[in-house]
């Protein structure tokens, strides 16, 4: 995707102001409530009209204000994906797919039913009444009748935030196999940061109507550690869990970590908040966590009033949060070896 965004909108009260030139298939647009993230993406669907700017994907002149150009929505060939997934409740599941699927034009369709219906599993589901399924299944078929669109352009807006946390970290391998499966890029517009960084590989930040930043998904998280009541979130893949002493031993990498709880799939992941990771200088003599890792430091940075401690352990990357009086005390600088202590219940399993 080559994406040139040059707009503007006023409403009253707010204005929205980007100039921004993306490349890549993976895009996160991210910002709190009110930032104009759904703003931004209506105008490049063509369901909001610019006051001004110029938008050019893929070198297609799709709107300009200067020339006045405004392709119709339905022209674009750019699908969306909402957070209420705005199914039609008198079609079932077969029709909602085939929507978009039948208003696209024959030179287009190189993506057919046959192909999408495994991949999002709604083999069972082709018959059944919408109101019949549970919101994870909403939100497939969703999917799936956006891609069987057949776009050269995929938006999901906040397409997570309306489910529960077993529902969201189901669909998210719906969402990146789709479009890795068919070739189809996207912009990815949430709130969340553990969303930006499973979902893509680069964002837009904006703050009251303003692009303020455009950096990778993961120099996202650690630039806002120091204001998160959560700190920087460690994503952990695991190995499947064996009983160890009252606890669930996994594999890690080179090493294992032992949690409170269990699971027997192949390939958990599990949440550690930089909170959790307390580091000492030595080797303690005795200590009540149950995870203690020799790691190496590999670098530091700084997210407000805290700083950012990137380990190495075992293969493994951790990023631990102290404060700079204590960078000072432990003597952190990178390449010195210290020890983090990580509880066995810190660490919270993302649901399968």
């Amino acid at each position: 995707m080559n994406l040139l965004l040059n707009v503007q909108k006023n409403f009253p009260g707010f204005q929205l102001a980007a100039d921004v030139t993306l490349t890549g298939d993976r895009v996160g647009v991210f910002g709190s409530s009110g930032s104009g993230k759904s703003t931004l993406v209506s105008m490049l669907a063509g369901f909001l009209k610019p006051d001004a700017g110029e938008i050019v994907l893929d070198d297609e002149t799709l709107f300009s204000s200067s020339r006045k150009i405004n392709v119709r929505s339905e022209q674009r060939r750019i699908a969306m994906v909402f957070q209420q997934h705005a199914l039609f409740p008198h079609l079932n599941v077969r029709n909602n797919l085939l929507y978009g699927y039948s208003r696209c034009k024959a030179a287009h369709r190189s993506i057919h039913l046959d192909d999408i219906v495994p991949v999002l599993q709604l083999d069972e589901l082709l018959d059944r009444n919408i109101g019949k399924l549970s919101g994870g299944q909403q939100q497939r078929v969703a999917l799936g009748r956006a891609i069987l669109a057949n776009p050269r352009l995929l938006l999901m807006d906040e397409p997570l935030s309306a489910l529960d946390d077993s529902l969201r970290f189901q669909i998210i391998p719906y969402l990146r196999s789709v479009s890795e499966q068919f070739g189809i890029p996207y912009l990815f517009i949430s709130h969340s940061l553990v969303e930006m960084r499973l979902m893509t590989d680069s964002a837009l930040v904006f703050e009251k109507g303003v692009m303020v930043e455009q950096v990778s998904s993961e120099q996202l998280a650690r630039n806002r550690m120091g204001q998160s009541q959560v700190g920087y979130i460690n994503l952990l893949r695991l190995g499947r869990s064996l009983p160890s002493a009252g606890l669930f031993a996994y594999p890690w990498g080179a090493g294992q970590l032992l949690l409170s709880v269990g699971s027997e799939r192949d390939d958990s992941m599990a949440e550690l908040s930089s909170k959790d990771i307390i580091l000492f200088k030595q080797h303690p003599e005795a200590i009540s966590a149950r995870n203690l890792l020799q790691c190496s430091v590999r670098s530091l940075f700084n997210s407000g009033r805290k700083v950012g401690v990137e380990l190495e352990c075992d293969g493994n990357s951790l990023i631990a949060e102290v404060v700079q009086d204590a960078v000072n005390e432990l003597s952190i600088t990178p390449g010195c070896t210290i020890y983090a202590a990580i509880k066995a219940s810190a660490f919270r399993m993302l649901p399968s």
